[in-house]
C-alpha cells in the first residue's frame, strides 16, 4: 500500500510550508507517502472553469493508476479522525493503494471527479488548497498513532 497525496502547486507561505513538510515527514513514519506536485495553471484571462479544468487533467495524468482515488471536497464523506484511520488501516490490510487529490483556488476538474472512487470532506467550510493540504498530511500523521495506539490523538 502506497499513500499518494496529489496537489496543484507549491505552498506559498512559508510558514504554511514548513508545516506541511513536517506533517508529511510524520506522517510518512507510518505510511509509504508520495506526495505529487502538480504545476498551477497561471489563470491570467482565464475563466475560473478553464483553470479548474487545466488542472484537473494534469492532476489525472499523475494519479497512479492502481489506486483509490479520493477527491477531497466539501461535499464528501465526513469521517472522524478515528473512523478516517480505520479507513486508512483496511486499504493497507487490502493492499490497496490510496490517492487523495486536493484541487486548485478553483477546485477540482471533471477529469479528477469522473476518476474519483469517493469524495471526502475534510471540513465543513471551503479551505484554502494549501491549508486542506495541511489539515489532509496531519490527519494521516494522526490516523498513524491511532493505528499504533500512540499518544498523539487525544
Amino acid at each position: 500500500m502506497r499513500i499518494s497525496v496529489c496537489v496543484i502547486g507549491r505552498p506559498r507561505h512559508a510558514g504554511l510550508a514548513d508545516a506541511i513538510q513536517d506533517y508529511e515527514a510524520r506522517a510518512a513514519r507510518y505510511w509509504p507517502l508520495d506526495v505529487v506536485e502538480v504545476k498551477e495553471e497561471p489563470g491570467r484571462g482565464m475563466s475560473p472553469e478553464l483553470v479548474r479544468e487545466r488542472e484537473g487533467e494534469r492532476l489525472a495524468e499523475r494519479l497512479p493508476g492502481d489506486a483509490i482515488v479520493v477527491a477531497c471536497d466539501p461535499g464528501g464523506v465526513v469521517m472522524d479522525s478515528a473512523l478516517f484511520a480505520r479507513w486508512l488501516q483496511d486499504q493497507r490490510e487490502s493492499a490497496r493503494s490510496v490517492a487523495f487529490v486536493i484541487g486548485g483556488a478553483h477546485g477540482l476538474g471533471t477529469a479528477v471527479r469522473q476518476r474519483a472512487n469517493r469524495r471526502l470532506s475534510l471540513a465543513p467550510w471551503t479551505l484554502p488548497h494549501e491549508v486542506a493540504r495541511l489539515v489532509l498530511v496531519e490527519q494521516l500523521y494522526r490516523a498513524g498513532t491511532i493505528v499504533r495506539g500512540e499518544p498523539y490523538h487525544k
